[in-house]
């Protein structure tokens, strides 16, 4: 069964069990409310002008119903009153509207008490002809009977087939207009469902699109607040990440490819030169086919140079908080990069001034993006130029005497393969800073390029969380080390 038939099921079921169970409970206490006024009829039908009868009456009544003459004082109802003695015994049933004794009434006509404190009993019974009636059984005080003196009770009855047939069709108006609301609860359920579901239907769609066609960045509509329309919410913006991340990846092919192609160009044009002096058994002069060899050795450099950089950013960065990033110290990571970095640019003056550092992140990736910012700062500075590098309060700064960046390049200078229109002419993939700013982000830092000053230059700032002090090595699990 799909969902929207359950969901239509469980709702319908639902209402459909309130009705009955509303329907039901009615029924029962209209019967009861109907059965409590046969009650009261009963009870007042007892007392002949608000007052109980007379022993008198009593025997009278006694007396009529063995076959003594006369017309005896009747109370109200269109039942005919049976009188019954504490011994037992009752006048003869002759009169087929009178009411039938039993066991249960015995110990009413025993108790011997009358008037207001007269006990009473109220059952279900039949007549002499079989006619269901509803009966009042109370008790009077002492009467004559036969020169004795004895206590009775006497049954009076009220005919219950008005109150059944009132039940009955009470009964089967409550069922048809039950039958009528679980016929409407279903219809309503099922348009509920499908008014409900509606939102999972086009998410559904959604995401079959996208398996076909490979095409991410399908949107839904998404209306409301609740959680169908989160769920919605989530969905688009699950949509346009994987479409980001698709066009990324895209980008990424298309940038590498054209950034392979260059140095791929030139040492295939080298090889050519070479194979073709082969071939003529013209060889080529010694300066020439060393600047052959350099150039060749230097593409290859750019290679790979290119795709270690490549691989750099191909590794998925460990989300934070998914594993606990070692503490490394910045300051020592630094000083190392400065050291690498005078032995690329040898007519360049470092000044470093370091203070200690302690953060979480990557050792490598970070030392990496560090050895960066310096080759960008070497590969920009005039012959002879200053570079600075400090570290205080978690600020790492790299600063360089360059030309500096423009103000329309700073928003693109960490994009991948991007480059300055004056950068593009000197080595590099473009893909440094793109590094810089991974690492730096993954180990929860900032990373911004700014211009140094109005003489020209730029400041590369790092701003990494962390302290001063390195934090407390974590004691060994109880019982580490124990043989």
């Amino acid at each position: 069964m799909t969902l929207r038939g359950r969901l239509a099921l469980f709702t319908a079921a639902a209402v459909s069990l309130a009705v009955v169970a509303c329907a039901v409970a009615g029924w029962f206490v209209a019967r009861d409310e109907m059965v409590n006024q046969v009650d009261q009829t009963l009870s007042h039908a007892w007392m002949p002008g608000d007052r109980p009868p007379s022993g008198a009456q009593i025997k009278a009544l006694n007396d009529w119903c063995n076959g003594a003459a006369g017309q005896p004082w009747m109370p109200r109802g269109d039942t005919v009153p049976t009188v019954i003695v504490a011994d037992g015994t009752s006048c003869p049933q002759k009169d087929p509207r009178a009411v039938v004794a039993t066991p249960d009434d015995l110990p009413v006509a025993q108790s011997g008490s009358s008037g207001p404190h007269a006990a009473s009993l109220f059952r279900d019974g039949r007549t002499v002809d079989g006619t269901p009636v509803r009966v009042y059984v109370v008790s009077f005080g002492p009467v004559m009977f036969d020169n004795a003196a004895s206590t009775a009770a006497v049954a009076l009855a009220q005919p219950l087939e008005p109150v059944q047939d009132a039940l009955t069709e009470l009964a089967l108006i409550t069922a048809g207009a039950a039958a009528v609301v679980i016929a409407l609860a279903a219809a309503g359920a099922l348009w509920i469902a499908r008014t409900a579901l509606r939102p999972v239907d086009r998410l559904t769609r959604a995401a079959q699109h996208i398996a076909r066609t490979q095409e991410p960045g399908v949107t839904i509509e998404v209306s409301g607040h609740d959680e169908i329309a989160r769920f919605g919410e989530a969905f688009n913006a699950m949509s346009t990440a994987l479409a980001g991340s698709l066009d990324s990846q895209t980008r990424l092919i298309a940038d590498a490819g054209h950034e392979l192609r260059t140095p791929l160009a030139s040492m295939r044009t080298n090889v050519d030169l070479l194979i073709r002096s082969q071939e003529s058994g013209r060889p080529l002069p010694e300066a020439t086919l060393t600047r052959i060899l350099g150039n060749m050795k230097a593409q290859m450099t750019e290679l790979s140079t290119l795709i270690g950089d490549l691989l750099e950013l191909s590794r998925p960065a460990d989300a934070r908080g998914a594993k606990p990033l070692p503490v490394v110290a910045l300051h020592d990571i630094a000083a190392r990069a400065v050291e690498r970095a005078e032995l690329r640019g040898p007519g360049l003056v470092f000044g470093a001034d370091l203070t200690p550092w302690y953060v979480r992140a990557d050792p490598h990736a970070l030392e990496r993006a560090v050895i960066n910012l310096l080759d960008n700062a070497v590969k920009f500075s005039p012959p002879g130029g200053r570079i600075g590098v400090s570290l205080a309060d978690g600020e790492l700064a790299v600063r360089d005497e360059g030309p500096g960046i423009a103000a329309e390049d700073l928003p693109h200078v960490f994009d991948r393969f991007w480059r300055s229109p004056s950068a593009r002419q000197l080595p590099g993939s473009g893909l440094g800073l793109a590094i810089v700013a991974r690492t730096v982000r993954a180990a929860g830092g900032e990373v911004a390029l700014a211009p140094a000053g109005p003489d020209g230059g730029t400041v590369a700032t790092v701003r990494l969380p962390g302290a001063a002090t390195p934090p407390p090595e974590t004691p060994p699990p109880a019982g580490a080390g124990r043989s």
